[in-house]
């Protein structure tokens, strides 16, 4: 069996054991967010930074529906000058917490992809979430979730060992969930 032939067998059967349940109470949780008028703010490194923009994207212009609420959506991986402003003053582990305390509201949502679960700054961006704004958490990680898994309200598992499958899992959550509140808010 060619590479390719491999990678696409495995990236199906991966998908497939993607949990239906756990992708509804995404969905459930995003919908009490845009209706409650809160924020959703996401983060990641590297890759996953930009599976975080893409969802930002996705959640403020995929879902518009006229005469519906929008999506009040940050990508904190977007202002580059201040990621590295806090990471070069102060320590890249604190790179979205900061920008959290400037923006953050109780309650609010916080998306944070991450094939390992366990980076620094998405922990401590988790934890300031929690502690400091009582704010909602999603992980999206790879198959083990790391210490992420344990602080989420809601963790969405890519199960594969695979860092390539666990990445285009975060976009095909990405999409799913976004279609479906598209969806969802047009059939009101």
């Amino acid at each position: 069996m060619s590479y390719i032939e491999n990678y696409l067998s495995e990236l199906e059967t991966t998908i497939g054991s993607i949990s239906r349940s756990d992708l509804q109470s995404f969905v459930d949780l995003l919908w009490d967010v845009l209706y409650d008028d809160r924020q959703v703010f996401i983060i990641g490194n590297g890759g996953s930074a930009a599976t975080a923009s893409h969802m930002m994207n996705d959640l403020c212009k995929l879902t518009l529906v006229s005469g519906q609420p929008r999506f009040r959506a940050i990508a904190l991986t977007d202002n580059m000058p201040l990621v590295t402003a806090w990471g070069n003053d102060d320590s890249y582990d604190y790179v979205f917490t900061q920008p959290l305390r400037n923006l953050m509201n109780n309650k609010d949502m916080l998306v944070a992809f991450s094939t390992s679960g366990d980076s620094p700054n998405i922990l401590s961006a988790v934890r300031c979430a929690h502690d400091e704004f009582e704010g909602v958490v999603v992980g999206v990680t790879g198959d083990q979730g790391g210490s992420l898994a344990n602080e989420s309200d809601l963790v969405i598992r890519i199960p594969s060992s695979h860092i390539g499958h666990q990445e285009d899992g975060h976009l095909i959550v990405n999409h799913v969930v976004c279609n479906a509140l598209s969806d969802k808010l047009g059939k009101l």
